[in-house]
Parts: structure tokens; C-alpha cells; sequence
């Protein structure tokens, strides 16, 4: 069932040139960090995460503005970065073939530079200069990148709802496969209308 279900899930590429046809110009760009339980071995140890001090794997996700999941990425070994995990899957040149941009927090800086000419293909906020504070319009900014990127956050967190995903002893392949059918039963759950109970019948006189 895992597999049939991870089978329908989209291909980036088509998801972002669905969401052109449809008449979209952004999409939410977000990484989250899957637990898993302690083993011994090399494979293990690439699973640390200085970020989170703990083990799992990361997962790149997309949404649209309205937090509906999009894609998934693979499962990675969380040693690696966010920004690493999108050069994988090649996320900017796929934004820039759809005529897309991605908004995205403070930890996907520098994953689009494409030169000051360039359109920029993902946007996050600015950081606090060392020692310094930023100006009041660049406060402003992160205020609304982060207004914006809430139900990207609230997306993940209903898929981390899961409590398969609390405690996985999964190979990557297969944690890619669980992560993607959970993200199509989200869906589901999501498209189906709330239940509307039935009128009563009509007293007969």
C-alpha cells in the first residue's frame, strides 16, 4: 500500500508546471527534520544534525500559498544542508524553467544566486548583521516572508502528525517512499469536503 500510494505522488517538474498553467507564481519553500532512532554503524553517524543536535533525515517540501502540499523531496541523511538537499533535486533551475520563485526562510540564503541582474528564483529574509540591527524596512520584510510562510509550517506539521514518522528504523529509500504516501493521504484528507449531514425527511401530515 506504501508503495502504490508513494507511486502517485508528482514529479517536481510537473508540479511546478501545473502550478504555471494554473496561473501561480510563487510557491513555499520549506525543510524539515524526520527523527529517527539511534543505531550503530557509519550510516547512523551521517545522520547527526548539528542544526537540530539529534538524529534523522531531512526532507525538502513544497507548498502553495494556501499550505497544500506539493512535493516532497528524497530523504536525506540530515548531516547535510537544506540548501545542499535542493542542488540535489536541482530546485533553482526547475523555478527558473517554470517562470517561478520560491519563498523560503533565513536557512535557504545563497541557494539562488544567480548575480544582481538575475530574477531571484528563491526569496527569504535578511539577517542581523554581527553587532548590528537591522533597518526598519528589512524588519519589515522577514515580518511578511513570515506571514506568508506560516501555513508552510502548519503543512509540515500536520504531515509530522504522523507517529510512524516518530520513531523510524527505516532504510532512506524507504522512509522516502512512507514520507511521499503520507503527503497523498494528507491531500486527500484535505480535498474531501467537510461531511454535511443529511436534511431530515419531511413530516408527513
Amino acid at each position: 500500500m506504501i508503495n502504490l500510494l508513494a507511486a502517485r505522488a508528482p514529479r517536481l517538474e510537473r508540479v511546478l508546471a501545473k502550478l504555471a498553467r494554473e496561473g501561480g507564481s510563487v510557491v513555499l519553500l520549506d525543510g524539515s527534520l524526520i527523527p529517527t532512532q539511534r543505531r550503530s554503524g557509519l550510516p547512523i553517524r551521517r545522520r547527526w544534525s548539528a542544526k537540530h543536535k539529534r538524529r534523522g533525515l531531512l526532507a525538502i517540501a513544497l507548498t502553495d500559498v494556501r499550505g497544500r502540499l506539493l512535493w516532497t523531496s528524497t530523504a536525506r541523511p540530515a548531516r547535510g544542508s537544506e540548501i545542499t538537499a535542493c542542488r540535489h533535486d536541482d530546485l533553482v533551475g526547475q523555478l527558473r524553467a517554470a517562470d517561478l520563485a520560491a519563498i523560503a526562510d533565513l536557512g535557504f540564503i545563497g541557494l539562488a544566486d544567480g548575480g544582481p541582474a538575475a530574477d531571484p528564483a528563491v526569496i527569504t529574509g535578511y539577517r542581523n548583521p554581527k553587532g548590528k540591527k537591522l533597518p526598519s524596512a528589512k524588519k519589515l520584510v522577514n515580518q511578511l516572508i513570515a506571514a506568508e510562510r506560516a501555513v508552510c509550517e502548519h503543512a509540515f506539521a500536520h504531515l509530522k502528525n504522523w507517529r510512524v514518522l516518530t520513531k523510524l528504523r527505516l532504510d532512506v529509500k524507504w522512509a522516502t517512499r512512507l514520507v511521499r504516501a503520507l503527503m497523498i493521504l494528507n491531500r486527500h484528507e484535505h480535498d474531501i469536503p467537510p461531511h454535511t449531514p443529511p436534511l431530515r425527511p419531511a413530516c408527513s401530515g
